[in-house]
């Protein structure tokens, strides 16, 4: 399956809070990072109070056709701590993580096989970080499928659950997310189904993400299961000039408050993280007429059917 039409979106929801204005570690609102969509190792979620999560579960719905496939992309964030030397050592403002993309695919598996017994597929991109995912498949009356998913951090922990948050998020799955593509059927919208699967719909158990159609509408071959609850057919906007990795952007705020940092604070920037130091080359070089198409606007709003009360 072809994902390119929900990259941009995917990766919103991937780096969703990786680093937030004024974009230096040394800020407040930076020392606690990736509050969506962390699964933890079990041994340390279950410890805390209250539990954080190990684990995600996802129910949704298709129309199956004739010799129906499935592909699935697991995505999500894998922390690196950053080695300090000299005088940052007595400085723990300076701590930081950087993040490498980890992808897993598992393509054309068949919806006959998953009717007749669930799939239980392993995740193990580094030798300290795994995770387990098992996918089944059930018909309904309706004449619906319904897809069950868990995506499970397996992952051991050196210092089980006395360790810190800090030491178990080099071993979790950070901003994690995961599209379906479907060949030979039609997935259903959870948010807007019809009259027919309306009941099934309301029975789907989603826990940690929500499945909901992506793509181009009103192509039904593609869902994003997505940590952070979005409309059917999400997309990032069209006037943004980059990422500022906050789901609520306002580019011409931010822009702005970038360019009022004083020297330094863009230093920090520049010396920081990578993608901060992007953020603020990007914003430097806008001309005039990039600040201008920064502008909101209002977009038509779209007729949600079914009882509103």
């Amino acid at each position: 399956m072809n994902f390119t039409s929900v990259e941009k979106i995917a990766a919103a929801v991937l780096y969703e809070g990786y680093i937030l204005y004024p974009y230096r570690s040394t800020a407040i609102k930076n020392r606690q990072r990736w509050n969506f969509g962390t699964l933890y190792p079990r041994v340390y979620a279950e410890a805390q109070r209250p539990q954080e999560p190990f684990s995600l579960v996802s129910e949704c719905l298709l129309v199956p056709g004739h010799s129906v496939s499935l592909d699935i992309k697991v995505s999500f964030l894998q922390l690196l701590p950053q080695p300090r030397t000299g005088s940052d050592l007595a400085d723990p403002s300076l701590d930081w993580d950087e993040a490498i993309e980890r992808t897993s695919d598992h393509c054309d598996l068949s919806l006959r096989a998953l009717l007749t017994e669930p799939l239980r597929l392993h995740i193990n991109p580094t030798a300290e970080l795994a995770a387990s995912l098992t996918v089944s498949a059930q018909m309904l009356p309706s004449g619906a499928c319904k897809l069950h998913l868990e995506l499970e951090n397996i992952s051991p922990l050196s210092n089980d659950a006395e360790g810190r948050r800090d030491e178990a998020l080099p071993q979790s799955l950070v901003s994690a997310h995961l599209l379906f593509g479907l060949t030979g059927g039609e997935f259903i919208s959870l948010l807007e189904p019809s009259d027919l699967y309306s009941a099934d719909a309301k029975a789907c158990a989603n826990i940690g993400v929500f499945p909901v159609l992506a793509g181009d509408e009103p192509d039904r071959s593609i869902l994003l299961l997505s940590p952070i609850i979005m409309y059917d057919y999400p997309k990032t906007s069209p006037e943004s000039a980059g990422d500022f990795f906050d789901g609520t952007e306002m580019d011409e705020m931010l822009t702005l408050r970038v360019l009022t940092l004083t020297e330094d604070e863009k230093q920090q920037m520049r010396t920081g993280d990578s993608r901060a130091r992007r953020i603020l080359e990007r914003t430097e070089a806008l001309t005039g007429e990039d600040m201008l198409k920064a502008h909101g606007i209002v977009r038509p709003t779209r007729e949600i059917r079914g009882d509103a009360s």
